[in-house]
Order: structure tokens, then C-alpha cells, then sequence
């Protein structure tokens, strides 16, 4: 879909809606996606977690970071490690280091893949620099509106 609003026209418009409007088009994408390739975005993020780290990383560490881009709490991201863990993706040892398994490994990399595809399709004709300034504007959206963000 082509916008045709003016300059004049989107200087008016409401950052509240668009930027509603960005990230439910943006996640809605992501999920249908993951959706079908057999998992959800929270699983995603803890194979993406898990897979990136050094050694075992300490299951309440993935926890308490996800807790950052999940709204639904605590029992709902572990429910989610919890599934990782019931795929055969990841085990978790006794002292509760999660690792990923054989399976984990394959399926992360397809996720992975995936990912970088859905990353292409977004940035389709935005070049880095209006990326950016995409980024800054945002944050300082949230900083001049007293919120907070944080994402690693």
C-alpha cells in the first residue's frame, strides 16, 4: 500500500497511531512467519539467547532478560523455556544452564535464516541512515515521554 499523505499532511499525523501501527504490522509478520516453521516468537527468543552464548547460559538470566519483551510475565516466559526445553531444543543441566541440543542447533539455524529473511523484507528501499534516525526519533519519543525501552 502507497500513502499519499503530504509533508504537511504527516506533520500532523499522530506518532501514537504510527507507531502502533509499525509495530503490529512488524510483529504480526514476524509471528505468522515463525508460525510456519513450528514455533512462536518466545521460543525464538530463547533459542536466540541460548545459541549466542559462550557456554551454558543460566536459565533465570534468559528469563529475566525475555521479561523485557514480553509483557505477560514471568510464568509466560518460562512456560516458553519450558516448551524450548519439551521440543528437544535445549537442555537444562542441574544447575540450570540451559544449552541447545542437536535439534536446537538445526532449528535455530532455520529460525535464524528466517529471520534474516523477514529482516530483508522490512528494510526493502531504507537505507541505514533513515534506519537510524528511525531509532534515535523513537527513543527520544520515549525519553520526552518519560517511558522506558530497552532491547539487546
Amino acid at each position: 500500500m502507497e500513502y499519499t499523505h503530504s509533508d504537511t499532511d504527516l506533520i500532523k499525523q499522530p506518532i501514537g497511531y504510527w507507531s502502533w501501527a509499525a509495530s503490529k504490522a512488524v510483529v504480526d509478520r514476524i509471528r505468522a512467519a515463525l508460525a510456519g516453521i513450528g514455533t512462536t516468537q518466545p521460543q525464538w527468543w530463547v533459542l536466540a539467547q541460548v545459541a549466542g552464548a559462550d557456554t551454558a547460559k543460566p536459565r533465570d538470566e534468559v528469563s529475566r532478560l525475555l521479561l523485557n519483551y514480553l509483557d505477560a510475565g514471568r510464568e509466560a516466559m518460562e512456560s516458553e523455556i519450558d516448551t524450548v526445553i519439551a521440543r528437544g531444543w535445549a537442555v537444562e543441566d542441574a544447575a540450570g544452564r540451559l544449552s541447545l541440543t542437536a535439534d536446537g542447533r538445526e532449528f535455530h539455524g532455520r529460525a535464524a535464516a528466517l529471520q534474516e529473511e523477514l529482516w530483508a523484507e522490512r528494510h526493502a528501499g531504507i537505507s541505514d541512515e533513515e534506519y537510524l534516525t528511525t531509532i534515535k526519533v523513537l527513543q527520544r519519543f520515549i525519553r520526552n515521554t518519560g517511558g522506558q525501552a530497552w532491547h539487546h
